[in-house]
């Protein structure tokens, strides 16, 4: 079965899926790994690299991740940097950022040489060279060439992190720093060979299935829309064929977040002080490791829609397994965290690989009906969609109003956090999504996001009576601890 047209992707899924069907059918032994991309990769002839022996050794390291294990064997244990490089996979970005190309005309002027600091430049026999042991990659000399000959080429991994995390080792193989890295996985979406990958938590998953263990499934309201033509109450039904208890939509969390965020912006409207919205992990992982004094000061105290869910389930059923599916890596961190409810997070990537890996397509199943919450709570999926959820909050609640300020994408939160940082953010709430289009672009999506905004728009006009009030008459909060330990 074919999601991808991203190769990698497609690897990525069949790889989840093989070790899906094993474990389910509790057959998983690490020694089968081998077999996978034997599996996988089964003749003599290279496809995609050097030869077949380096594609397979790449699909191992991808199914050790896969089996919630470290990329590479020989570094130690640390699940919590979810994010992690294949560097079987890695090798193949061998491209300089800085290079001369056929336009240059070895001019007079030699601007290229005369800009450079450090000596790297020197005039070859055809055109201008440059000696990469001394070259900085400081751009000088592209900048300067008035043939625009000297092209400079970011690696995608690295143009899209926002926080510098990237770096690389005298091979030129991709290092995540971890002390930077807030697991947005932007790198790895940008990666055109897969060479970064996030660790899965599907084999412990399906062991509390297998076994049978009670287990709820908090699905992320951007799931509206991902497997083909499948209602929300189809997938809900696919995957308590799975296994699962119950699954109960992100959404009511999100209802509840609305109405606490919305409480704590009027505090510090009435104090000056702006505030941020809470329910992207990433977003705050940003704050939190870039921006200390906007964590301490500006971001909300309430936990996520994930988190708040989670706590409700748990405190009402503390022997249920909790697990949270959705598209975001960052996710898994935050389920990690010492105040969390959460037992595991899965992505859509991996719930899809166990649903085929069983054999269950949704779009042929019964709905499984049940209440459902308020249409601004599913929005949060969408950009600009928690603003709007906490704008109808305080309007029905008759609060003041407020002005809401946007940041879509990792390098735009990072822009209105150094406003606020200096004092210049023009706004009381920052909505703050380090996806660009908000969750429904999640790293670990299925669907292009306008597609899949166009389902969730569709399916969600005939669900648009209910306001947030009315959500949490049938979803009560009151006893729930909706904020997070500072």
């Amino acid at each position: 079965m074919s999601l991808f047209k991203h190769e990698a992707r497609q690897f990525k899924f069949d790889i989840l899926r093989e070790i899906a069907e094993e474990a389910f059918a509790d057959e998983l032994v690490e020694e089968k790994v081998q077999e996978y991309s034997r599996k996988l990769i089964s003749g003599t002839k290279a496809d995609f690299r050097c030869c077949v022996y380096k594609e397979r050794e790449i699909l191992r390291q991808r199914a050790r991740l896969a089996m919630g294990k470290m990329a590479n064997d020989a570094v130690d244990y640390n699940p919590r940097q979810i994010v992690q490089v294949i560097e079987a996979a890695c090798d193949g970005c061998t491209i300089r950022k800085i290079q001369i190309t056929d336009n240059c005309r070895k001019c007079m002027a030699k601007s290229c040489m005369g800009s450079c600091n450090f000596g790297a430049i020197t005039m070859g026999p055809s055109r201008a060279q440059i000696d990469y042991s001394k070259c900085k990659d400081c751009g000088a000399c592209a900048r300067n060439c008035p043939y625009n000959a000297i092209v400079v080429t970011e690696r995608p991994c690295s143009q899209h992190c926002p926080v510098d995390a990237i770096r690389w080792d005298d091979d030129g193989i991709a290092i995540i720093d971890e002390k930077k890295c807030i697991n947005c996985g932007g790198c790895q979406a940008a990666c055109p060979f897969g060479a970064i990958e996030d660790i899965s938590w599907i084999v412990p998953v399906i062991q509390l299935l297998r076994l049978k263990t009670p287990t709820f499934a908090i699905i992320a309201p951007a799931i509206q829309g991902q497997f083909d033509n499948a209602t929300l109450p189809q997938i809900k039904k696919g995957i308590k064929e799975l296994g699962f208890t119950e699954v109960y939509e992100a959404a009511i969390g999100a209802d509840a977040v609305a109405y606490y965020e919305q409480e704590e912006l009027q505090e510090h409207i009435e104090k000056g002080i702006p505030l941020t919205t809470s329910c992207c992990p990433a977003f705050v992982n940003m704050a939190k490791l870039h921006f200390p004094e906007q964590y301490e000061k500006n971001v909300s105290t309430t936990v996520s829609p994930m988190m708040a869910l989670a706590r409700k389930l748990k405190l009402e059923n503390p022997d249920h397994g909790i697990v949270f599916i959705g598209p975001c890596l960052a996710k898994k961190q935050e389920a990690m965290e010492e105040f969390t409810a959460v037992d595991y997070v899965l992505t859509f990537e991996e719930l899809a690989a166990m649903l085929v890996s069983q054999h269950i397509f949704c779009e042929e199943l019964e709905p499984d009906p049940s209440d459902y919450p308020s249409i601004f709570g599913r929005n949060f999926a969408q950009g600009g969609g928690v603003a709007k959820a906490v704008g109808e909050a305080a309007k029905e609640k008759n609060q003041v109003e407020f002005k809401a300020v946007y940041a879509d994408g990792c390098f735009e939160c990072k822009k209105q956090l150094l406003l606020m940082k200096v004092g210049k953010f023009d706004g009381n709430l920052l909505e703050g999504m380090c996806c660009t289009g908000g969750c429904i672009a999640g790293p670990a999506k299925i669907e292009p996001p306008n597609v899949t905004k166009a389902r969730m728009n569709k399916e969600n006009m005939d669900h648009s009576c209910k306001n947030i009030q009315e959500s949490l008459k049938v979803f009560d909060f009151s006893d729930v601890h909706m904020h997070r330990e500072k």
